[in-house]
């Protein structure tokens, strides 16, 4: 569980699960190793979390087409996104947001599953 890796790191941890029944396990598996400080929801994560943001940091571990705008509109001042970006062939990137605006860089070639939306077809336009 990342959501863990990154409690022992951060004050806080928001984490975004689109199917319900993972996010319920994940919770109770967390809060039963005594994880507080991961807050949990259910829904599209290309959507972000408007509500809390900004965010210092935003991991995204599923492959964007492109980046989700309102994602980018969650990193905070001074902040960074990391996010896999294509459909068939994937790259990593690592958006910064600085006093002169935001930058991207694109860091190395990889492969992700797809970033899934609500109400469409995970398998539809993606190999397998």
């Amino acid at each position: 569980y990342q959501a863990a890796v990154l409690a022992e790191l951060a004050a806080e941890v928001y984490t975004i699960e689109l199917v319900e029944a993972l996010s319920l396990r994940a919770q109770q598996t967390l809060a039963a190793l005594g994880y507080r400080n991961i807050r949990f929801r259910v829904g599209d994560g290309a959507a972000g979390w408007p509500g809390a943001a900004p965010f210092d940091a935003i991991i995204v571990t599923a492959a964007a087409a492109q980046v989700p705008v309102e994602l980018e509109r969650e990193v905070g001042p001074s902040g960074a996104m990391i996010i896999p970006v294509g459909t068939l062939f994937q790259e990593l990137q690592l958006i910064r947001r600085g006093p002169r605006g935001t930058r991207r860089t694109r860091l190395l070639p990889v492969r992700f599953v797809p970033l899934v939306e609500p109400g469409k077809d995970p398998g539809k336009g993606h190999p397998s």
